[in-house]
């Protein structure tokens, strides 16, 4: 693979980091390798899709922990419990609302919104948002299905408090639709996949409202380290290259893993992944003015929404430290 010579040449340049720094850095370990503890929502979609690809023999270790959203992997990311979170525009603007982020959103993944809806159980009257009015309506709190649950109300005229919201994480939501003690769920991901199959149906999308910006957030501390840095920005190409991978003719092989991840048919894992990337190509890309302003209009609507105690600029926790590496990662 292409990416095999750069190996090397990072595996050499840790090493001469690490020299130069006299010792370990914060992440690594007694053997002086670094070592990204990573975050990962739903369940491992990285870790396999690097193994899938050949790509996962990384010159340096990586620890792949499994949350149930990205809201979760900030908290991890705060108590220095993660180095490195993956999630929406979301969970960073409530992570930095106490106005003290020991993070920096780093890169941005675009990527399919698909799988982002609300839901209303098999036998329901529901039919569309508009009837949500004096509903109780589960939502994963401070994550995308906050946001676009939020903005569909908007759109079918209704305001936050015409529902009665009840924050749930997916597991307990999906019980709580199938028992009856919701009437809808707001969610996204294997949550979504799994109520379809058990006959919910779709009342409403947030697949263009949301913006397909997924973020990649780094702890100060690894984002200090010159030796993590460059370790980060090979693993996020690593990842660029091995959706690269997949698109080019090993969709059916890759539905298989997911299939067997998220317990599907592998042709709806084929049918769901090819939509997807029809939608949307999974790129990561370095941070942009432009995605900077598409988390602000984010944060500004939760502001509105009276979710945030006060206005919040997101500007003040996003950097371009790694843009240079992983422009480099990219292109290699």
């Amino acid at each position: 693979m292409r990416r095999a010579g750069r190996a090397l040449a990072l595996a050499g340049l840790l090493v001469a980091v690490l020299s130069a720094c006299g010792g370990p850095a914060g992440a690594e370990d007694g053997g002086g390798t670094v070592t990204l503890r990573v975050g990962a929502t739903g369940w491992k979609r990285e870790e396999a899709l690097l193994k899938f690809a050949h790509l996962d023999d990384t010159p340096y270790r990586v620890r792949w922990s499994l949350f149930q959203g990205g809201d979760k992997q900030l908290e991890a990311v705060r108590a220095g419990a993660l180095d490195v979170a993956s999630s929406s525009e979301i969970p960073p603007v409530f992570a930095a609302a106490d106005g003290r982020p020991n993070f920096k959103v780093v890169a941005v993944q675009r990527g399919t919104t698909v799988n982002q809806e609300v839901i209303a159980p098999k036998g329901s009257d529901i039919t569309s948002m508009a009837q949500l009015k004096g509903m109780r309506v589960g939502y994963v709190k401070n994550t995308t299905a906050h946001y676009f649950l939020y903005e569909l109300l908007k759109q079918a005229g209704l305001g936050w408090d015409d529902i009665t919201a009840a924050p749930l994480e997916p597991d307990k939501a999906l019980a709580a639709l199938n028992g009856g003690s919701i009437d809808a769920f707001a969610g996204y991901g294997n949550a979504i996949i799994a109520a379809r199959q058990q006959g919910a149906r779709t009342i409403g999308s947030g697949k263009d409202i949301l913006s397909g910006n997924f973020l990649w957030t780094s702890s100060d501390d690894t984002l200090g380290s010159a030796a993590e840095r460059e370790a980060l920005a090979d693993l996020l190409a690593r990842l660029d290259e091995a959706y690269a991978y997949v698109r080019d003719g090993h969709e059916k092989q890759f539905a298989k893993v997911v299939a067997a991840a998220t317990h599907q048919p592998v042709d709806q894992a084929l049918e769901e992944f090819r939509a997807g990337e029809a939608q949307r190509k999974t790129e990561v890309r370095v941070v942009t003015a432009q995605a900077t302003a598409s988390e602000q209009k984010v944060a500004d609507a939760f502001r509105e929404l009276g979710a945030l105690g006060q206005p919040l600029t997101v500007s003040t926790f996003w950097t371009d430290r790694l843009s240079s590496p992983l422009r480099k990662a990219l292109s290699s």
